[in-house]
């Protein structure tokens, strides 16, 4: 148990210590992460225009919001996925710069977002009006990779790594950033010709990411 006034490790209310520059920040990530969660299921309801006098028009109308809660499923998966990555990253570092905040507020633009988009897919997921929504959706998590990019170099650039283990998963994290905004960018162009077809290989993509983060062991720092 810590000793009263040890000036080497002071706490705060909510048990975050102030040697760890980043904990206000990682808080206020963390609540942006969860009020995007949140938003995400606003859409997911039966419209209230629509009349139900019996338990088969019920089922029928449960049946046309599959594709809503499809789009949930799939922006819940990757606002999960990108909070754990965050969590991880911020893990590794434990000094902050002006570089890093606000390449941490590009991050967060994108995840509070994805609702609108996902919201879009939900409505015309089995349209011929699909092609704008799709575009937007994977434009969002290009945009998403290259907020992950500057989070990379800024850490690596002002040495915000607790060690060389440390930046070296860093600087690993930031080449799959550019992996991602290459390959979303290439959906967002295709989606335009190939909506249905592209938003079904970008869920592909997101259950493999969520796999391959299943799977993966976290390394000790």
């Amino acid at each position: 148990m810590d000793r009263v006034g040890d000036p080497g490790k002071k706490s705060s209310q909510f048990g975050m210590t102030e040697n760890n520059q980043n904990s206000r920040l990682e808080a206020f990530c963390d609540a942006v992460f969860a009020i995007a969660l949140t938003l995400l299921i606003i859409d997911i309801r039966i419209p209230a225009t629509k009349e139900i006098s019996s338990a088969g028009e019920l089922w029928l109308a449960l049946r046309h919001m599959i594709p809503a809660i499809s789009a949930f499923v799939l922006s819940f998966t990757i606002i999960f996925i990108t909070w754990v990555n965050h969590h991880n990253s911020l893990k590794l570092i434990n000094k902050s710069s002006p570089g890093f905040i606000y390449a941490n507020a590009l991050l967060l633009l994108t995840v509070v977002f994805v609702p609108f988009p996902t919201s879009m897919m939900g409505e015309y997921l089995l349209t011929d009006q699909l092609a704008p929504a799709a575009f937007l959706y994977n434009a969002t998590l290009a945009l998403q990779a290259m907020a992950w990019i500057f989070i990379s170099h800024s850490a690596i650039k002002k040495r915000l790594t607790k060690n060389a283990q440390a930046a070296s998963i860093i600087q690993r994290n930031g080449k799959f950033g550019y992996f991602a905004f290459a390959l979303y960018s290439l959906f967002s162009v295709l989606s335009l010709c190939f909506p249905l077809s592209i938003s079904i290989i970008t869920a592909i993509s997101w259950a493999f990411w969520l796999m391959y983060g299943i799977g993966v062991k976290q390394e000790e720092i």
